[in-house]
Parts: structure tokens; C-alpha cells; sequence
């Protein structure tokens, strides 16, 4: 009888200790390159597993010549054009509703591990936001950052991957820091950026 209890107590202890653990959730989401929705698997917190967008070469017949980098803002891709009628596409995050836009502009300025100070009406919003933030792996602008003309947005990398392929910033267009180092390498001060929404 004692056997039996001591078992009972075991399995009651290994049920309540997983029921306790953090449980993951599976979300969908809608993935334009094979035009289905698909399973990602985020924690509720959003730093759990996810399903990475990956960087593919595709066929590119536009009017922008190579080295032009086209944000598509409601696809939340990005293209690099390359020459032979080819461009390299990544997964982006983009800005959230009220905060997207569109224009042309160049490359200012290229920065690794870039320190990052939030703007003004940023500060505003969320008061608790650091006047400065040095550059490193929990920087919110990651490894490599694209200055967008002399506006206040960047492509850059980010220290939040699972955020790829939403609609999640102030009006930066980020990509994972695989992606922006990637990015960096090819694209020059300069260069144009075209974003549509």
C-alpha cells in the first residue's frame, strides 16, 4: 500500500510541475512566398521558437537598376536588386499601423553594432526608454543599421528575430541580423532605397 502511495504521489507531482511549466503557443501566420498560412511556435512572452523567413535569389524584371534595395512594405519583404535580372529577397519586420510609410531615399550611412537613441516622440510614448543605448546584442537596432537619408528610419538588424514578418516598429524596417549583415556587405552609401506601402 505505501509502494502505491508513493507512486501516486510521483505521478501527481510530474503532472502538476508540467502543468506549472511555461506552455508554448502555436500561432499562424500568413507566408506570401507559398501563399498558405503556417505554424510558428512562440512562448507567450514571444521568445520562444520560431519559423525563420529565409533569404532566397528570385527572379527580379523591375525598373531599378542593381543595387536599389525595394521595401514592400505590405508583403513585409525586401528586395536587393542584382544585375542579370535577379534580386535577393529577405523577411522584414515593418512599421505598425500609423507608423509605416513611403518615399525614396538614399543610404546615408552605414554602422556596425550601432548605439541607438530613441527619438524625441518615441521618449514620449514610452517614457522609459534609455536617452542612449550602446551597441551590442540587446540593442534594438542588432548588429548592422542602414541610415535612411536624413530621416529618422534604418534598416537594420534586430535583437528580437521572432518579429520578422510582422508589423511591429516605429517606422524602421528591420531584419534579422543574419540578414543585415548580409545586406550591409552589398549595399553602398548611396544606394537607393525605394519603400512602397
Amino acid at each position: 500500500m505505501n509502494r502505491l502511495k508513493i507512486v501516486l504521489v510521483a505521478l501527481l507531482a510530474a503532472l502538476i510541475s508540467v502543468s506549472a511549466a511555461t506552455p508554448t503557443m502555436a500561432k499562424l501566420y500568413y507566408n506570401p512566398d507559398t501563399n498558405q498560412w503556417e505554424e510558428r511556435v512562440i512562448s507567450p512572452r514571444g521568445h520562444g521558437s520560431y519559423k525563420p523567413i529565409p533569404r532566397t535569389t528570385v527572379p527580379y524584371d523591375g525598373k531599378f537598376k542593381p543595387g536599389t534595395i525595394i521595401v514592400e512594405t505590405s508583403e513585409r519583404r525586401l528586395y536587393f536588386v542584382l544585375p542579370g535580372g535577379e534580386a535577393i529577397k529577405y523577411g522584414i519586420g515593418v512599421g505598425r499601423d500609423g507608423f509605416r510609410w513611403a518615399g525614396q531615399h538614399k543610404i546615408s550611412r552605414k554602422a556596425e553594432w550601432p548605439g541607438w537613441t530613441p527619438p524625441a516622440e518615441m521618449r514620449k510614448r514610452v517614457p522609459d526608454l534609455p536617452a542612449y543605448m550602446p551597441g551590442g546584442p540587446d540593442n534594438p537596432l542588432g548588429a548592422r543599421a542602414l541610415y535612411i537619408g536624413a530621416t529618422l528610419y534604418r534598416l537594420h538588424g534586430t535583437s528580437e528575430p521572432w518579429t520578422i514578418g510582422q508589423a511591429v516598429s516605429s517606422g524602421c524596417i528591420r531584419l534579422t541580423n543574419e540578414d543585415i549583415i548580409d545586406l550591409y556587405e552589398r549595399a553602398k552609401v548611396g544606394s537607393l532605397v525605394v519603400v512602397h506601402q
